[in-house]
């Protein structure tokens, strides 16, 4: 008999959410540290986290010892085409809903999980988790221990890069956020406390490699110019208040998310762009069902029963296909430059800002997922 019941691989938001989870269930958790890295650059990360995260967040008792500025509602959304009149809005006030999400500081949010597993006596950090009835890989999109599972792992590169920094703004962002959809790049703003309250914004900027290349070595005058032309003024003028990071972009996919011992969580199961902010919801999802699935298994069950482990990947089967779906659907349509695709793109974004069900759909959709 082993001395843990799960062990859990990754050093991120999902795996420490992970672990808290089960922990509260009494189950022996091995969790692998974070690896020290004294010379990193700042974490300009910034998350748009939707109700069910902040609900799950809550039971864990991370989310309300968040500092205050470092979680942001978003209460109305305006997203535009590339075309005048291409206009979509949404708002909290008419979904009835105290945010649309709430934008969250990567970086806090880590350490405030870090430090509520070092007071769990369910949780011990090793650097190489010992073995486990039950293995959860949340290494990420890169995971070796996947490969090694024999998990293919299907991807498809956008060919693009998304900028994250932090911005301010020389009026409130008064808990607006904005994004443009066009072809080629998706810009967006997203209201934010830091680094000054209520004049914030996390910038996700996502771009052709090249063209991510040439703003990343732009000095930051010559970046502020570009912020400002992408932006035409409708958050006011903008400044970049921090070192800029990014990333490359990608769909993917695990062949499979359980096996006997083993199940995927979070960017070990599944990437998808960044344009909807659904990416740490669905991680986020997915330690909500498996601590479920694991709360509720017959007691003569093992963590790491194949069967037991199956009925987690069905659950997140048909969110995490749909998620991807839609946000590569969504990608391919303003990816495209014809001129046919643009005129119905932006046709359809104004139809559906006048279409009050319809939007009520769209954002009863992206509350739950």
């Amino acid at each position: 008999m082993t001395a843990f019941d799960v062990r859990i691989l990754g050093s991120g938001i999902v795996s420490r959410s992970l672990a808290l989870a089960l922990a509260r269930q009494g189950l022996r958790v091995a969790l692998q540290a974070r690896p020290n890295a004294p010379h990193a650059s700042p974490d300009v990360r910034a998350y748009a986290l939707n109700p069910a995260s902040v609900a799950l967040l809550a039971d864990l008792r991370a989310w309300d010892t968040l500092p205050a500025d470092a979680r942001t509602a978003v209460h109305d959304m305006r997203v535009a085409g590339d075309a005048p009149g291409a206009q979509l809005s949404f708002s909290a006030f008419s979904q009835a809903v105290p945010a649309l999400a709430w934008i969250v500081d990567a970086a806090a949010l880590e350490a405030v999980l870090d430090t509520a597993v070092g007071f769990s006596p369910q949780v011990r950090m090793f650097a190489e988790p010992p073995a486990a009835a039950l293995t959860v890989v949340a290494e990420g999109k890169a995971s070796a221990l996947r490969q090694q599972l024999g998990v293919k792992f299907e991807q498809h590169a956008y060919g693009q890069r998304a900028i994250a920094a932090r911005l301010v703004a020389d009026r409130p962002h008064n808990g607006v956020a904005h994004q443009w959809f066009r072809s080629p790049d998706i810009f967006a703003l997203l209201p934010f406390d830091r680094p000054q309250v209520g004049h914030s914004y996390g910038l996700v900027w996502s771009l052709p490699e090249a063209e991510a290349e040439r703003l990343l070595a732009l000095p930051v005058a010559e970046f502020d110019a570009a912020l400002n032309d992408a932006s035409g003024g409708a958050a006011g003028r903008l400044a970049l208040a921090s070192e800029r990071g990014a990333w490359p972009l990608m769909l993917g996919r695990a062949s499979a998310v359980s096996g006997p011992g083993w199940a995927l969580v979070g960017d070990a199961a599944h990437v998808v762009h960044p344009l909807a902010g659904q990416g740490l919801n669905l991680g986020l999802a997915d330690v909500a069902a498996l601590a479920d699935v694991l709360a509720r298994r017959e007691s003569w069950r093992s963590p790491g029963d194949a069967d037991l482990l199956r009925r987690y990947a069905r659950r997140r089967a048909t969110g995490t296909w749909a998620m991807a779906q839609a946000t590569d659907g969504l990608w391919q349509l303003f990816a495209g430059q014809q001129p046919w695709l643009r005129e119905l793109r932006n046709r359809g974004l104004g139809l559906v800002n006048h279409i009050a069900p319809v939007k009520r759909w769209l954002v009863g959709q992206a509350l739950d997922a």
